[in-house]
């Protein structure tokens, strides 16, 4: 767990106001089978299958596959600098994912991109840490880290979860 209590705090004030601003429906779903924000950043450990949705110029909806990485309270997840996604983040940085484990998990979140590696600009200050731990994660050569590829974090503005057996997550 890499999370500051300042950034457990925070994640777990964004997932009940989420919840408590969602419709009765969802609240019906998720209501008592949702975990912490403490649970949240133990479950969601090393490399999770994201499904990534972004739009396109016409406004038509996309989704496709991402590694993620859920950091700081927040997810992060990169692509090729010449994929369709890089060009309709660059364009309109709004994004939501999704990451399921079968019946057991859902996360679901909303927000916008931070570029965190941009080509022509300087990176951020946060981009060290976080190539660093995609280095040891993925291998120090994996790719060409300042041009082959393009990272993202998702600044949330709603996040959900469902976790209907929360024990079997945590393993309590």
């Amino acid at each position: 767990m890499r999370e500051t209590p300042e950034e457990l705090s925070g994640l777990q004030s964004l997932l009940d106001s989420s919840l408590s601003g969602s419709t009765s429906h969802l609240r019906s779903i998720v209501e008592g089978r949702t975990i912490t924000a403490a649970q949240l950043t133990g479950v969601l450990t090393g490399m999770c299958t994201l499904a990534l949705s972004t739009v396109t110029a016409k406004g038509e909806p996309r989704i496709s596959g991402a590694d993620g990485h859920f950091l700081h309270g927040r997810w992060h997840f990169g692509t090729a600098r010449s994929a369709a996604k890089a060009r309709h983040l660059a364009a309109r940085p709004a994004a939501s994912v999704a990451h399921m484990r079968g019946e057991d998990l859902g996360v679901f979140t909303h927000g916008t991109v931070e570029e965190l590696n941009p080509e022509v600009a300087e990176t951020t200050p946060d981009w060290q840490e976080l190539l660093a731990y995609l280095k040891d994660f993925y291998g120090d050569d994996a790719f060409d880290w300042n041009r082959e590829v393009v990272y993202y974090r998702l600044n949330p503005h709603w996040m959900t979860v469902y976790a209907p057996d929360p024990d079997k997550l945590t393993g309590t």
